[in-house]
């Protein structure tokens, strides 16, 4: 595939990211509240149905993976919007808490074959080792879906309610989404099954790799606890801190912003170095950034910056890093089983952070966090030291 190819499919892939994310994984935001309200359903499941739909994209994501292997990220993607649309539609008609829950495995199965690990597949598929510049350019786009679809979420509450706003997302994804992928990504052939070379184990990882598939799943997924929990508990942990609503939520602003700042560096350098800096930038910026916060440390906007710019960058390793250990042949499933950990991870995550709030104080829930990080840090450094003895292998 053409490099200029890049300049129609990555914006192409960007706006359909910033829409899937924005109708699924950052819905609950803005409609939460609103839902609870017009049914007098329990808030706490409201809100958890979105940890059903992680669990239903984590369980389906291996699947997906050898899909995109097989046939190309193009009717994948095509299907995310489907099923999206039909998730949407089934939790603005779900007449009880039970119906509206299974609305939310179906939109699990979409955000599961349509939000970034699959996109980050689709770019693998189509242009191999050369992948990487797309992907950051991709998370770039990413990382306004909350900036463009939490306004666009509420004003679709304030003129047509919760039921309406979900009907006009779906009506979006079916009239918009499904159109970009379909026009937009390339038709590529199928790739028929090869036997496995004796030197695989029996998920098809070479077995020479093992080692590092599980630091790298590891790191992977213990990132994505920590990233959501502090996304969630944020605004708790800063107003624990004195500090009032609004100032909480003007400094859980800057979060954002960093990650886009942190992303658009990286792709400015990103052809000095291997990726696998990448990830140890990532783990060591959020180490540094929460370790600032537990510490009571009087610069909270600097560590919510360095925490932003780990997040930001670790959206980027976990694409990058994998495809420069494994190469792009085998890309797509082993995108697929590491995303399989990290999104089930996801699914709990609120949950234990809000259990060791309640237990134990924000301290010690801080503390713990800030544990994670240190350990986080250490499984990067691992990954480091394993890569080193591992050649990339050419795109195929």
């Amino acid at each position: 595939m053409s490099r200029s190819s890049a300049k129609l499919i990555v914006p192409a892939l960007g706006v359909t990211q910033i829409l899937a994310w924005g109708s699924s994984y950052y819905l609950p935001a803005v409609l939460a509240q609103p839902i609870a309200a017009d049914t007098g359903w329990p808030l706490t499941w409201v809100v958890g149905g979105l940890s059903l739909g992680l669990l239903a994209s984590g369980l389906a994501s291996p699947l997906v993976g050898r899909l995109i292997h097989r046939h190309g990220g193009r009717p994948v993607l095509a299907a995310s919007a489907v099923l999206l649309a039909a998730g949407l539609l089934g939790l603005a008609l779900a007449p009880s808490l039970v119906l509206f829950l299974l609305a939310w495995l179906v939109v699990g199965l979409g955000m599961g074959t349509g939000l970034y690990d699959p996109a980050f597949s689709t770019l693998g598929r189509i242009y191999g080792q050369q992948a990487r510049q797309h992907i950051t350019t991709l998370t770039l786009f990413g990382g306004f879906a909350s900036t463009a679809c939490w306004p666009l979420s509420a004003l679709f509450v304030s003129e047509f309610g919760w039921r309406g706003a979900c009907v006009a997302y779906a009506a979006i994804h079916l009239l918009v989404t499904l159109s970009i992928y379909l026009l937009a990504l390339p038709k590529l052939p199928p790739v028929l099954d090869e036997l496995k070379p004796a030197s695989t184990d029996d998920t098809g990882t070479p077995v020479r790799l093992r080692s590092i598939f599980i630091v790298m799943a590891s790191t992977i997924t213990l990132s994505a606890v920590i990233s959501t929990v502090i996304s969630v508990h944020l605004l708790t942990i800063l107003q624990a801190r004195d500090i009032a609503l609004a100032a909480a939520v003007a400094l859980g602003a800057l979060v954002g912003p960093s990650q886009v700042g942190a992303r658009f560096i990286e792709m400015l350098v990103a052809r000095y170095h291997h990726p696998i800096w990448t990830k140890v930038a990532s783990v060591v910026l959020v180490a540094l950034g929460l370790g600032m916060l537990w510490s009571h440390a009087p610069v909270i906007t600097l560590a919510l910056v360095f925490y932003g710019a780990g997040i930001g960058l670790e959206s980027i390793a976990r694409a990058t890093v994998p495809l420069s250990i494994f190469g792009a042949r085998d890309y797509a499933p082993i995108m697929g089983r590491l995303a399989m950990p990290s999104l089930i991870a996801q699914a709990t995550a609120p949950t234990i952070g809000a259990l060791l709030i309640q237990a134990f104080g924000i301290d010690v829930a801080l503390s713990v966090i800030v544990a994670a990080t240190i350990v986080n840090v250490g499984l990067g450094l691992t990954l480091l030291t394993l890569t080193t003895s591992v050649r990339v292998r050419p795109a195929q």
